[in-house]
């Protein structure tokens, strides 16, 4: 199951049943975990950790230095779930100080291109379309999913089930559930076809979406400030969603966060 043009380091720590296509190389520090397939001409370096099931295409390189002027040669790492498919050229970059890990979780499709910069978290089910850049300590939540040639500045957070329109630039945080897009971006709706495909507008009450949705008009339709809106969320029936939503935005407002992006004014058009 190793191709005889493959190179592996003899400390590599790799599961019997894994594959590793021709010309590709692994590291000394790299584990990788039952049923994972690395294809050819794939760089595997660093403290890197792949679980179990992954399917690393062509050309991606996992694991070595960040494009970060701060590393100074520290043992950091990368960290891989499991059933994650990879695609071809994405480069997942190890994070920048000792003891800190570029995560990626269980489930996620990186489609070709993609690069995860150093300290990002990726979480579970998440799709990222073709070259979409995502900078450092980025976080994405689960069942996210990121359009095609997207640009994503450090330190911004993308909420769970929300959706980034292609060729957006996102330089603030993407609160969950909701639909961004633009240049600069704006909330542009709720993203209704990714809350249907997680089962919550078919609820059996149907009260995670209806909630969602007041919620949305109060945010982005309503004239109040975000702070002001807040305050009427708490007024709303009490779901996971709405509390994710409001803890989200909150924390979105903090020191170290870069704040939501807004919704579009008034009177504006869609391009606005």
């Amino acid at each position: 199951m190793i191709h005889p043009t493959a190179v592996i380091h003899p400390s590599a720590q790799l599961h019997p049943t894994v594959r590793v296509g021709a010309y590709s190389v692994i590291g000394e520090r790299v584990k990788v975990g039952r049923d994972t397939t690395i294809a050819s001409h794939v760089v595997v370096g660093g403290d890197t950790e792949i679980g179990e099931r992954n399917h690393i295409f062509p050309g991606a390189a996992i694991g070595l230095e960040p494009q970060d002027l701060k590393y100074s040669g520290a043992a950091s790492g990368v960290k891989i779930g499991n059933d994650n498919r990879i695609r071809e050229y994405v480069t997942i970059n190890r994070a920048t100080q000792a003891g800190e890990t570029t995560y990626i979780g269980n489930e996620n499709l990186l489609m070709a291109y993609v690069h995860i910069a150093h300290n990002c978290i990726v979480e579970d089910r998440v799709v990222i379309t073709n070259a979409v850049e995502l900078a450092g300590h980025v976080r994405v939540e689960m069942g996210a999913r990121i359009g095609g040639v997207v640009g994503v500045h450090q330190f911004v957070h993308i909420g769970q089930l929300a959706m980034v329109g292609g060729m957006s630039r996102i330089d603030r945080d993407v609160p969950p559930y909701m639909l961004v897009e633009g240049n600069p971006s704006r909330v542009r709706a709720l993203n209704q076809v990714g809350l249907k495909r997680a089962g919550l507008v078919d609820a059996e009450d149907g009260q995670p979406f209806k909630v969602l949705k007041k919620a949305f008009r109060i945010l982005y339709r309503s004239g109040l400030t975000l702070d002001e809106s807040l305050e009427q969320l708490e007024l709303l029936p009490e779901t996971p969603q709405l509390h994710h939503l409001r803890e989200f935005l909150r924390e979105s407002l903090t020191a170290g966060r870069r704040g939501p992006i807004a919704g579009r004014r008034r009177g504006s058009s869609d391009r606005s």
